[in-house]
């Protein structure tokens, strides 16, 4: 008798290889999905319990405990720093302190007393800017009517009003937005001078704080804790710090930009453009926005050196600032860092729109450890 030979089928390799490939494309995007509908979840919670305005009341009662926090913490690497150069951490604190205070005091000395001048004169100038930008209006309306022989009557009318109304917002609502301004950084004063009080004493204890809060968890959750904490410091701490630096040389250069193209309070515009330099994607365009209306309502030579002000400072950011001082810090998609914006934006306004990388990062490092810790993808694909 002859033993039939069993066939084998033969493994295609290649088809497999691309299989596993594309399921683990699937599992990166349904990591990225999965992201996302935490944030948006989150977002949504947040707001329809109303826990932003719990957080921001609970947080003026105790502003001046926040303020020392963040001193504290932003300050810590610097105060190790010097501890590695074997001074003692009471000394190296005493250092650190005498030197942050010093230059905030430098900066506020020098900045608040020429911005508030900058913010005078260009609120006496409107009036003058208006009429300026009328006859500007005036003689281009005219060349574009007789080049196309069409009636940009409309297009006038409607460039008067909105410039009118920016006017009046100017005239009316700044002031009052300043002496608001004013009137907050009076009342937080002691505020903040407590907080410098107790960031002090945090800082010098600021071991001990995490040691403090890691033992009051459950003994089998300590080790994970500290190792999260750990990577959520570093790498929020490094964006702090990388976004305030990039922050200050966008306002230095900026400033040395617009004062020499001749804007008017190129001090205020140029921090604003810093402020809003935080956004990742929209905000240049949302800080350019005011400058090139006012640079253009007052000469046309003006808006055109502010544009030239603008485009040198964003190629600055993009090919010095960024690279050298952020690099990769944050290690987010962009889709996953515009997605953020749109429904922080969505929720939260101006502000969520600045909160959004940091919050999307933190919460991307938190699950980044969760899988690593429970290889939670891992099981994943092996059930597939």
């Amino acid at each position: 008798m002859f033993r039939r030979k069993k066939s084998v089928d033969k493994i295609d390799v290649d088809s497999l290889n691309d299989i596993l490939f594309i399921g683990k494309k699937i599992i990166r995007l349904s990591y990225i999905m999965v992201l996302i509908v935490l944030v948006l979840l989150a977002t949504y919670l947040v707001k329809e319990w109303q826990a932003l305005r719990f957080v921001g009341e609970f947080l003026a009662v105790i502003s001046p405990i926040f303020i020392g926090l963040i001193i504290a913490w932003l300050l810590d690497p610097f105060v190790k720093f010097l501890q590695g150069k074997k001074l003692p951490r009471i000394v190296a604190c005493i250092i650190v302190y005498i030197l942050f205070i010093a230059v905030l005091f430098l900066i506020v000395g020098l900045l608040i007393p020429a911005m508030g001048s900058q913010i005078r004169d260009f609120i006496g100038n409107v009036p003058d800017l208006v009429e300026a930008f009328k006859d500007f209006s005036n003689n281009l309306v005219g060349d574009l009517n007789h080049a196309f022989n069409y009636d940009f009557s409309g297009v006038k009318s409607h460039l008067y009003h909105t410039v009118e109304t920016f006017a009046v917002n100017m005239t009316t609502k700044v002031p009052n937005m300043a002496i608001g301004v004013v009137s907050s950084i009076i009342s937080g004063g002691v505020s903040f001078f407590l907080g410098l009080m107790i960031g002090f004493y945090m800082l010098f204890d600021f071991d001990k704080l995490n040691h403090t809060f890691i033992s009051v968890l459950p003994k089998k959750w300590r080790r994970s804790a500290t190792e999260l904490i750990v990577r959520l410091n570093d790498s929020l701490r490094s964006y702090v710090q990388g976004v305030l630096l990039v922050m200050s040389l966008v306002f230095i250069t900026q400033a040395v930009g617009l004062t020499l193209s001749g804007l008017q309070a190129p001090l205020v515009f140029a921090l604003f453009c810093a402020i809003t330099d935080i956004i990742p994607y929209f905000g240049p365009y949302i800080g350019a926005i005011p400058i090139l209306i006012v640079g253009f309502m007052m000469d046309p030579i003006v808006g055109i050196c502010c544009v030239i002000s603008i485009v040198v400072v964003q190629l600055l950011e993009n090919n010095f600032y960024q690279p050298l001082i952020m690099g990769h810090t944050m290690k987010l998609h962009p889709v996953t860092i515009m997605l953020g914006l749109l429904i922080f934006q969505h929720f939260f306004g101006i502000i969520g729109m600045i909160v959004a990388t940091p919050v999307i990062a933190a919460m991307k490092i938190v699950l980044t450890y969760v899988n690593e810790k429970y290889n939670i993808v891992g099981k994943i694909v092996e059930k597939e």
